[in-house]
């Protein structure tokens, strides 16, 4: 059974920082791609960090660039999204998502709430 479970969401004040983390089971992580999407409330879901599945590179969306910073563990079977300089447009639900190398496979974990504000 495929899991995808996100934690460490909560409210931080407006520059103020969060490590979100992702436990991976019930697949071969290490030959999935692995990203973090949010959606806001009235907004569509955005990208906001993707990382190759050995972790040798990175792409962020422009809003995040500078201060988020998407890694994983292999060995553990985990992502994570540091959020540094947090601002209130930062206040979405998080989600991690793993996507196949070879095939059009994407799992979805359920989310994490993320709120800044003072």
């Amino acid at each position: 059974q495929v899991q995808l479970v996100e934690s460490g969401g909560g409210l931080v004040q407006p520059g103020g920082s969060l490590r979100l983390s992702c436990a991976a089971s019930g697949f071969t992580f290490s030959m999935y791609a692995m990203s973090w999407y949010r959606q806001a409330p009235g907004k569509e879901r955005e990208l906001v960090a993707h990382i190759t599945n050995a972790g040798g590179s990175t792409n962020y969306a422009d809003s995040v660039k500078g201060r988020f910073t998407i890694s994983r563990d292999n060995p553990k079977n985990t992502i994570y999204l540091q959020m540094n300089s947090l601002k209130p447009e930062d206040t979405a639900v998080y989600y991690c998502t793993a996507h196949s190398l070879f095939t059009s496979q994407t799992y979805w974990g359920q989310g994490t709430q993320v709120t800044v504000s003072s």
